[in-house]
């Protein structure tokens, strides 16, 4: 495993893309000479990589993908709170896991990687300080979350003495080409009228999505140098301290170029409740027709506003994870896209 042949899905992702980035750069602790993306998306990385389209609910071509590869980092996933059919992210999320763990199994791969979620032991309530001992809860609050605890049994299970596989769990993850937070932001900067939720209490934990692959990298590389802490396990992983949603984007935004206003204007969070639940509702009417991602939903409401903290010490002391980018630096690798997106 001193060069290994490694294959990402979902390489041309948010996540993936910067996975392929990792494993790719000078300091990486993988020495790779063959590095695979296999993703819906066409891959519009800078470096050469090779390519193989195909989504993962056809076997067929994950097994196409995973010939010839020494490991799988399976990043790809659909990341939905209700817009799409319950029976897609089931099929995406689970069944694609269970062809990447199939073909793993029958072409001899020893090592996979599973990106999951915070959200597989979210419970809607409040979770303060928790760590990977968390339990699953006992209801869903959508598929997206049911469809990360199936994915992570799946992952689970697998682990033996053939396939060694270890998980790991985002925090709410930004940076450059954020498809979740920041367009969304910066939208709202844009319109002169910055609504934030809730009272500015609630706290979360982010991830940039630099120190997110490296993670991913970091826990690959020690289990092919040996390390058995991390089969058959799962990790939570960030790189700060617990901040409020917007009072940790809102510099990021103004770093960016855009001015905030007004300065301190936050909704209710049972008004935003009301307010999630007409824009879900204008998304059902309308599905037949078109399909979009509403602004609001009452899974972001509440996600927004509650409390939602945890670490990843557990990580430090199984693979040596650490955040190879400081929050500083992240927060100006972010700011710096925007503004140079802005100015293009």
């Amino acid at each position: 495993m001193n060069h290994p042949k490694i294959l990402v899905t979902g390489g041309s992702g948010f996540l993936g893309s910067n996975i392929v980035k990792e494993l790719l750069a000078a300091d990486s602790p993988i020495k790779a000479p063959k590095i695979r993306v296999f993703d819906i998306k066409e891959y519009q990385g800078e470096q050469a990589i090779d390519f193989i389209k195909g989504d993962t609910r056809d076997y067929e071509s994950v097994r196409k993908a995973c010939e010839g590869m020494d490991a799988v980092i399976h990043s790809a996933a659909v990341i939905d709170w209700g817009t799409h059919p319950p029976g897609y992210v089931f099929d995406v999320n689970v069944k694609g896991t269970e062809n990447i763990l199939r073909a793993c199994k029958e072409l001899g791969i020893h090592y996979m990687v599973f990106t999951s979620s915070l959200d597989s032991v979210y419970t809607g309530k409040p979770l303060r300080d928790i760590d990977d001992s968390q339990p699953y809860p006992q209801k869903f609050h959508n598929m997206y979350c049911q469809s990360k605890v199936l994915g992570e049994l799946r992952v689970k299970e697998a682990n033996g003495d053939d396939l060694h596989t270890a998980v790991l769990r985002p925090s709410d993850i930004y940076g450059p080409a954020d498809p979740y937070h920041m367009n969304a932001l910066i939208g709202m900067a844009k319109t002169g009228f910055y609504a934030r939720l809730g009272n500015g209490k609630s706290k979360a934990q982010h991830v940039f999505v630099g120190n997110m692959a490296y993670a991913h990298v970091k826990v690959l590389a020690e289990m092919m140098d040996g390390n058995k802490k991390p089969h058959g396990q799962a990790y939570l992983i960030t790189d700060n301290e617990g901040h409020n949603f917007f009072k940790f984007f809102d510099p990021i935004v103004q770093k960016a170029g855009y001015k905030i206003w007004p300065k301190n204007l936050w909704i209710p969070r049972g008004i935003a409740y009301a307010m999630g639940a007409v824009s879900e509702g204008i998304v059902f009417i309308v599905r037949p027709f078109k399909r979009y991602n509403p602004g609001l939903s009452r899974f972001a409401v509440n996600y927004t506003c509650t409390d939602f903290t945890f670490n990843s010490k557990r990580a430090e002391e199984h693979f040596g994870f650490k955040p190879k980018y400081s929050e500083e630096e992240a927060i100006e690798i972010t700011a710096e896209y925007y503004k140079k997106k802005t100015k293009a």
